[in-house]
């Protein structure tokens, strides 16, 4: 019997090189003179943020090379490079999920790309579903720690050869989400005066794309997971970036 197209086996084995992320990372190089240190995926209900950048030089999905095409609904498919308070970054305005036949290596090329633009700095964002008691609709959580479904059963974007230009073949995960950035944000939403809506917590990453049945929010809830969601790029903390996810 012939696998299906979008069966695990593409999702997990298409190949991407070091090449391709190179070829991605000059061509948008050539075409703006910024140069990020800051990267942001904006999820549902943010994009609006990327239209705030000053100075924009903005490129559609579909005109830079190697990059995957969004087909979710609200997700504009826009790479838009500018300055955010006086500091240089980049946003997505939206992101790419294995739900929709991309294998993981794709969901994730765009963080590559970012290494090689010189992204030290990795914000995701995305509207997750709540399962902690304490969290209520519209409360931010910054995400301490994940469950990784689909990686413990080997569907990771690290299968196959490793690159050692992007890490080590078994990184350590103990320390992905960098506390510094965890606690400064808990500082500065102190300052705004919505601290009562920040919390932090555990996120679980599932395939999708159908919501969870009661019963498996219910195993979620008793692992320990605060906030569930199909958000991909949760997996590219692997890539020696700083990394603060911000969920909301």
């Amino acid at each position: 019997m012939e696998s299906a197209p979008d069966s695990l086996e593409t999702v997990q084995t298409s190949s991407v090189s070091h090449d391709d992320y190179q070829k991605t990372a000059d061509w948008l190089m050539s075409q703006t003179k910024h140069r990020p240190q800051v990267a942001i995926i904006c999820g549902s209900g943010l994009g609006m943020l990327a239209d705030t950048l000053k100075c924009q030089d903005s490129f559609a999905y579909s005109d830079i090379p190697g990059f995957p095409q969004s087909t979710v609904q609200g997700h504009a498919g826009r790479l838009v490079f500018g300055e955010l308070k006086g500091k240089s970054c980049v946003c997505m305005q939206g992101r790419f999920h294995m739900y929709e036949g991309h294998s993981l290596l794709k969901t994730t090329f765009p963080v590559r790309v970012f290494k090689l633009l010189g992204v030290e700095t990795l914000f995701v964002t995305n509207a997750a579903g709540s399962l902690a008691d304490c969290l209520q609709p519209g409360d931010i959580m910054i995400i301490k720690d994940h469950v990784n479904f689909p990686g413990l059963v080997g569907l990771n974007p690290l299968c196959g050869p490793n690159d050692d230009k992007f890490g080590p073949r078994f990184p350590a995960m103990s320390g992905c989400y960098d506390k510094n950035l965890r606690c400064l944000a808990m500082e500065i939403a102190k300052q705004l005066g919505v601290a009562g809506l920040m919390q932090e917590g555990v996120y679980a990453m599932v395939g999708g794309p159908n919501f969870e049945t009661i019963a498996e929010a219910r195993l979620l809830h008793r692992l320990g997971v605060d906030a569930v969601g199909t958000m991909e790029q949760i997996l590219t903390v692997f890539f020696n970036l700083t990394v603060l996810l911000n969920y909301r």
